[in-house]
């Protein structure tokens, strides 16, 4: 009987203090979407991808030609010149494969250029989303777009409004959603 009425006090005071806590969830993607300077760095983002891309189909379809080129020549190539013809070959795929590690590598000039374009519009909404913590004296706030944490979530405790309110942007302005 002790142990019953002392598992219950436990219990219960997990309750009282989970009870106590006070906390909301935002949804980041949707706030972002809904900034209008996120909206166009994402564009300028595309569009550099896009110049990216096309230099390396480019540099892709001269390595195909040079292939082309030695397929149609080798049978009048002495082995000496189909050697020096392969090795240039070999060495015009590295350029491509370095090329590309260069524009879409994980340290590569689009990263460095969505760092430089959307990483100060993301900081501001973190910044806004501790603000709002904190004026409201929240102990948790949960992101809702990053991933399956939340298993479920009623839009009452969604502050994702509020918060851009707080940054002057309403829920009708900005972004693509």
């Amino acid at each position: 009987m002790k142990k019953l009425v002392l598992l219950s006090a436990i219990v219960g005071g997990m309750f009282a203090t989970m009870s106590a806590q006070k906390f909301c969830f935002v949804d980041m993607e949707y706030m972002l979407n809904k900034i209008p300077a996120y909206a166009d760095a994402q564009k300028q983002l595309d569009l550099i991808s896009s110049g990216y891309q096309k230099e390396i189909d480019t540099k892709r379809k001269s390595v195909e030609d040079l292939y082309k080129n030695y397929q149609a020549e080798q049978v009048l190539m002495t082995e000496q010149i189909k050697q020096q013809k392969i090795k240039e070959i070999e060495n015009a795929e590295k350029e491509v494969k370095e090329l590309q590690r260069q524009r879409f590598g994980p340290s590569g000039d689009l990263f460095k250029k969505r760092q430089e374009l959307i990483k100060p519009v993301q900081d501001k909404v973190y910044d806004e989303v501790q603000k709002y913590a904190q004026a409201k004296a929240l102990d948790f706030i949960f992101d809702k777009s990053s991933g399956p944490s939340m298993l479920f979530a009623s839009e009452k405790f969604n502050k994702s409004d509020e918060i851009l309110a707080n940054m002057g942007i309403n829920k009708t302005s900005g972004g693509a959603k």
